[in-house]
């Protein structure tokens, strides 16, 4: 492995004296030893949950070595059956690992393509089942709780729709879940093919390294021995023997912690082969650190504005692959440098080095927490949001929606592009602009709606982040309303034209993302936030164009 000053490069102005000084005083007060340890005191000085029993990601690099035997003969068997589409049904911690890993490496020859559906939107369903031949395809129920709402309303419906076409829907079908929830359960009430049980003391987003990551990066025939491999050099640089100072992951923490008390849009940029491992990071970062009025935004997959355009609210993460030239990325890094912007730059030799870098920000979210002041660990505001979707999905479709007075249309171009004004007007500088898009995921609105960020972007100087819901309602969901309310909303709608029941249950795919959104508009609301809700109604390509025009006016 190559040294960290080779492959982990900080450039940190101002603060570097900080973080220095962060370095020595936990060299002093044996940090990393007593993170191997899991020592709860190293966040607060009385024992709180879900500390000393959210650490077992330290070892996986090494402990699921154990399991390579099982997952290789696992994957070659769905392989020699010729199934041609694993499709994953899951959220969050549960999904972005394996996203990334499909986007990353793509399948193998003779593996099958993996599909992952996280959008409750009945025409994502509806795109993801288009695309399949069931009597060839496996769905992998992955949740950690065994309770997660999407994921067994998503189940529900394919094990309908599998039951149409065999006599035998268990064999297409595998489980991964904590010991003893309710999905281990209903797995094996219904015989499902494979139940994988995942570390307990493992939280969702640390969980690349159990099943939830590697079942499917084996079904799609990655090399996951090697992946493991340089996590496990990751988490050997970051031993508890290892000095402070000289460890990869501690000193990222440190950086983190201290450069984000004055600059905490933390804003990824990367090659073109890595693009997609910000996705990831968003999670463990926003999830991890955004509680208690405090708070990193991962700001991923911004468009690119020039130098002048950011705000000093930034610090930038340039992740690069050798081999992969990119000098409009060199040239961008230079000129941040020369305007006296923070950043570090870690280069991968090639896309494996993702293991070592997954490993690497776990330990350094992990320490960035003990330098907020907050509990890395917990998620204690991704309740309010559920709680309110279960109080819509009661009303909706019995008595006129709540917040309809509050919704602005495309049909009032006059009035939208006025609350757009009022809305924008509120933005202070530190503050960061959440595009929340409620509709169907499609390569046609991302670009649509990476339009919209750099419009706003230029237009206010302000950091801009952007999610599909109810996807990000499991990742930056937590720091938009647990963070600081530094936040400007704009959740968009659509008018789902497809009523799709969902089997076992008295609700449709319709109503239920449409409950999701306002239970995230109300949460957002009562938590003081600053938000604007847009109804695109039946066309969305058309509808964010004309939204985007009235941002410009």
């Amino acid at each position: 492995m190559n040294s960290i000053k080779d492959y982990q490069t900080l450039e940190l102005g101002d603060s570097k004296k900080q973080v220095d000084e962060r370095l020595k005083l936990w060299k002093k007060q044996n940090f990393s030893r007593r993170m191997w340890a899991k020592d709860p005191t190293l966040w607060f000085s009385k024992p709180q949950p879900e500390i000393t029993d959210r650490l077992g990601w330290l070892v996986l690099p090494e402990m699921m070595h154990d399991n390579l035997e099982e997952l290789s003969s696992f994957a070659e068997q769905i392989k020699d059956e010729g199934i041609s589409h694993v499709v994953l049904l899951g959220m969050g911690g549960s999904s972005l690992a394996p996203d990334v890993f499909q986007k990353t490496f793509g399948n193998a020859p003779g593996y099958p393509g993996l599909l992952v559906l996280d959008s409750t939107h009945p025409s994502a369903v509806l795109s993801v089942e288009d695309k399949l031949d069931l009597n060839r395809t496996l769905f992998i129920v992955s949740s950690k709780s065994g309770t997660t709402l999407e994921t067994l309303s998503l189940f529900r419906y394919f094990w309908n729709k599998v039951g149409l076409n065999t006599d035998n829907s268990g064999k297409h079908f595998v489980a991964i879940t904590d010991p003893g929830t309710p999905l281990m359960k209903l797995a094996q009430e219904r015989s499902f093919r494979r139940i994988f049980e995942a570390s307990s003391d493992v939280g969702g987003r640390y969980s690349a390294f159990t099943y939830f990551g590697m079942v499917p990066a084996a079904l799609i025939g990655m090399d996951i021995h090697k992946l493991l491999d340089r996590a496990w050099t990751a988490s050997e640089n970051c031993a508890f023997c290892i000095s402070e100072d000289k460890a990869a992951g501690i000193i990222l923490g440190a950086s983190l912690g201290e450069v984000s008390r004055d600059r905490n849009k933390l804003t990824f940029i990367a090659s073109d082969s890595i693009k997609s491992f910000p996705d990831w990071l968003e999670q463990l970062i926003a999830e991890s650190t955004g509680k208690d009025d405090k708070g990193i935004m991962p700001v991923a997959g911004e468009p690119l504005a020039s130098v002048s355009e950011y705000g000093q609210d930034r610090f930038f993460v340039f992740l690069t692959l050798t081999g992969e030239s990119d000098s409009e990325l060199e040239d961008r890094m230079n000129a941040l440098k020369q305007a006296g912007h923070p950043f570090v730059r870690i280069e991968l030799s090639d896309k494996f080095d993702l293991g070592r870098e997954i490993f690497s920000w776990e330990v350094a979210v992990a320490s960035a927490g003990s330098v907020l002041g907050i509990h890395p660990f917990n998620q204690p505001d991704v309740q309010l949001a559920k709680d309110f979707t279960k109080k819509a999905m009661e009303k909706i479709g019995k008595e006129k929606e709540e917040s309809d007075e509050e919704t602005w249309s495309l049909d009032e171009p006059e009035g939208l592009a006025q609350a757009l004004k009022d809305w924008l007007v509120q933005a202070k500088p530190g503050d960061y602009i959440a595009l929340q898009a409620y509709f169907p995921p499609s390569e046609e609105t991302t670009e649509a709606l990476q339009d919209i960020r750099l419009v706003l972007l230029k237009q206010t100087r302000l950091a801009t982040t952007f999610g599909y819901g109810p996807r990000f309602l499991h990742s930056t969901g937590q720091l938009h309303k647990g963070g600081p309310n530094n936040g400007l909303f704009l959740q968009i709608v659509d008018d789902p034209n497809i009523d799709l029941p969902v089997p076992e249950t008295d609700y449709d795919f319709k109503n239920l993302i449409k409950a999701q959104a306002v239970g995230d508009y109300r949460a957002l609301k009562q938590r003081g936030r600053r938000i604007l809700r847009v109804n695109l109604k039946s066309n969305v390509s058309n509808g964010l164009e004309k939204l985007s025009e009235s941002i410009r006016i």
